[in-house]
């Protein structure tokens, strides 16, 4: 299986199936496509297949005119048709992998993609879980489903690994096609199969690892360094504003020692498909273990706070005006959970404009990338345009996403007060009316 599966890799002759046509698995599907290979992508929602069959692109990092090329050449094509895999030679799995309301691990979705695979499943097939998971899902709970619905057995008849997603969307260095990838599967022949399958497509590095676990436990491992590093930076925050000392001109002198240091900065939260959500699978999977992980739920308190946090601190700024926050207009600077994109999943703007909200505040927000956004179930648009007027009719005004798209001079120059969450307005002159997280 293994020399059959290579040459048919390099011949080009390899059928790919991508489950989840999102901000993973589109790029990794035209990525594929580009390189050669026959690519389907399949989701459960039509709204997307009709897109992608149109040529219509809807995410970020994915160039419109490759896109579309693509699709009228025959190259990728997409589908809700689940009977797809049985002409696939490569599957890669791309569905989200959230946390429920008890902040525990919903693999709903891995579950659902792997058995509606295994009922398609033919012998000489590559499997790949892309999408981020606790350690041990590939083993504990992929290859039974698999095994199990289509009567192949893990090794023998199919190979099957774990590869984890690395997309940041808006970077714009690395996108898909040139960010290192990480492969661990069950078996020596599947980790080199499914690793020279990647390395057709891409041109980042492919690193080889004994197994999936340790593939899964690595992506755990990048996104809880960062919740942390973020956590600790947050903290200190809190307490050089109790110390009148600007923590951004802190960061900003320790960067320029060259070694030992990296720079990790304050927000209102953190937000993203990823570092929200990965230190909870590590934390649930620990329990298993009788462990606790005490460092990565320490960070998580602190960075889950910082939403309660800032409109504290927005509320103290309009009690210098002698205003309170019930009542008063404030309007939100960005609800992206990171600047220039239009992604907000777990952006914590949407839990600052709730608590203001709450407190009796009246919330508008303002995002170039995100004219509107549906948040616990209610739909919410952002206002058409910010000019001189429409910010001086506001008692507040919150920086919560850095858009480099916002004239913050503008803005600095008219707002009665603006609280900067993001040292988005760092090189505005006049900063009078600033104050920084």
């Amino acid at each position: 299986m293994k020399e059959k599966l290579m040459q048919m890799i390099d011949e080009r002759s390899i059928t790919v199936a991508v489950v989840g046509l999102g901000y993973v698995g589109l790029p990794l599907a035209v990525e594929k496509a580009k390189a050669g290979f026959k690519t389907i992508g399949f989701d459960v929602q039509q709204e997307k297949v009709d897109m992608v069959n149109a040529g219509r692109n809807y995410i970020g990092d994915v160039v419109d005119q490759e896109l579309e090329s693509l699709v009228k050449s025959g190259q990728l094509r997409a589908t809700t048709d689940p009977a797809f895999i049985e002409k696939a030679d490569f599957v890669a799995i791309c569905v989200p992998t959230p946390l429920d309301r008890h902040q525990q691990p919903d693999i709903s979705f891995v579950r659902d993609s792997v058995t509606m695979i295994a009922g398609h499943l033919t012998p000489d097939t590559m499997v790949v879980l892309e999408s981020t998971t606790y350690p041990g899902t590939t083993e504990e709970l992929v290859k039974p489903i698999l095994e199990k619905g289509s009567g192949l057995q893990c090794g023998k008849d199919f190979y099957l690994g774990f590869s984890p997603e690395r997309v940041d969307p808006g970077n714009l260095l690395y996108k898909t096609k040139n960010t290192p990838k990480v492969v661990g599967a069950i078996g020596e022949d599947a980790v080199k199969v499914i690793a020279h399958m990647y390395r057709q497509v891409l041109e980042g590095d492919v690193a080889e690892v004994s197994s999936p676990a340790v593939a899964e436990m690595e992506k755990i491992l990048e996104n809880t360094y960062r919740n942390i590093n973020i956590g600790l930076v947050n903290e200190l925050a809190i307490l050089c504003n109790e110390m009148n000392i600007d923590i951004w001109e802190v960061i900003d002198a320790a960067k320029t020692k060259p070694y030992g240091f990296q720079a990790f900065y304050p927000g209102p939260g953190l937000g993203g498909h990823c570092i929200p959500l990965d230190p909870y699978y590590l934390s649930w999977k620990a329990r298993e273990y009788g462990f606790h992980t005490s460092m990565i739920e320490a960070s998580a308190m602190v960075n889950d706070r910082m939403p309660e946090y800032c409109v504290e601190r927005m509320g103290k700024i309009l009690n210098r005006s002698r205003k309170a926050l019930c009542g008063a207009r404030v309007l939100v600077l960005g609800v992206a959970y990171k600047q220039d994109i239009d992604d907000y999943r777990e952006s914590p703007a949407l839990r600052v404009i709730e608590q203001l909200e709450k407190t009796g505040a009246q919330v508008d927000y303002f995002d170039p990338f995100i004219s509107e956004y549906r948040y616990k179930g209610e739909k919410r648009r952002s206002i058409e345009k910010i000019d001189a007027d429409i910010i001086a009719s506001y008692d507040l005004v919150a920086v919560t996403a850095a858009h480099t798209t916002v004239d913050y001079e503008m803005v600095a120059k008219n707002a009665a007060a603006v609280f900067d969450t993001k040292n988005a307005m760092k090189n505005v002159r006049d900063r009078s009316r600033i104050e920084l997280l």
